[in-house]
């Protein structure tokens, strides 16, 4: 076999799906419908900002079910 075995066939190979990048569907989220999409925990941001996310997601959604406080569990 000149380059290796061959891809088993199957019908099912052309409804396949493909691999999406969650970070490119998160900006082509705010880029073009304004949503933004981020984890309260994200070390990208620093602890203010952070703080401003889970007050955010709380006044919109309520408080989350198990949010830690200083270590204890609410």
């Amino acid at each position: 076999m000149i380059g290796g075995p061959n891809q088993p066939r199957s019908s099912l190979g052309r409804v396949q799906g493909f691999t999406i990048s969650v970070e490119a569907t998160k900006v082509y989220g705010w880029n073009s419908h304004g949503i933004l999409v981020v984890a309260a925990n994200d070390t990208r941001l620093t602890w203010a900002e952070q703080e401003l996310v889970r007050q955010l997601g709380a006044k919109l959604y309520g408080r989350r079910q198990r949010e830690k406080h200083h270590g204890q569990t609410r």
